[in-house]
């Protein structure tokens, strides 16, 4: 009984690691947003300083995780948590990764207000909201055991695949009236595309959760 407290103990850390590693990454992409949407590049550049945090903590889970796989010997429902967290922790190193490389971009985006006229038309903001919404959600339904948030979740990606094709759709558009406008509407597609990326990692998180609970994933 005693090794078992031990390991359900060791299993509360490894739930409360995922956890604040998933606000760590929430908070990182709505820093990289408040930088893109503000011009604000001292703010990206501590988005992107805060990187390595995001990238420690991976590591250090994802030995946790194979540790306790090594000497635990657990369960199927046991084994099954421990997968979640380590397929969950890629996702969320990744949307770190897409939150800086936008901080990055950042750098590059003139400051005029035709450039502003343009970032508002193609609706970026948009896209960024219902992304971060999106992982902000993942996070919870994974704390509450919530099913039906993370179908929901999965979902919503629609929504920001929409929104970048129009957005893609009115950079063309861009191009073709200004050539001159041709090195910013490539940046700011590659931003939308990140955001469309961080959607992508949200619908994978709340996949994860639904495997968590069921033990039943989409790819089976």
């Amino acid at each position: 009984m005693a090794l078992r407290n031990r390991f359900d103990e060791q299993l509360t850390n490894l739930n409360n690691s995922l956890i604040e590693m998933g606000s760590i990454a929430d908070r990182q992409i709505r820093l990289a947003t408040k930088a893109f949407e503000t011009h604000d590049l001292k703010l990206a550049q501590e988005v992107i300083g805060q990187s390595g945090l995001i990238e420690t903590m991976e590591k250090d889970i994802d030995h946790e995780c194979l540790k306790l796989i090594m000497t635990q010997n657990p369960v199927a429902r046991d084994l099954r948590l421990i997968s979640t967290v380590i397929k969950m922790i890629a996702d969320l190193k990744r949307i770190n990764d897409h939150a800086c490389v936008i901080c990055e971009l950042c750098e590059y985006l003139p400051f005029s207000s035709s450039a502003d006229d343009i970032i508002f038309s193609i609706n970026i903001a948009g896209m960024a909201k219902i992304a971060m919404k999106m992982v902000t959600d993942s996070i919870d339904a994974f704390v509450r055991k919530d099913l039906d948030m993370a179908g929901e979740i999965i979902a919503r990606d629609d929504e920001v695949d929409d929104l970048f094709v129009l957005a893609k759709q009115k950079l063309i558009d861009v191009i073709h009236a200004d050539a001159n406008m041709g090195e910013l509407a490539l940046d700011l597609l590659q931003i939308a595309k990140y955001y469309e990326r961080i959607g992508d990692h949200a619908v994978n998180l709340a996949e994860w959760v639904i495997y968590s609970i069921t033990g039943r994933h989409k790819s089976e």
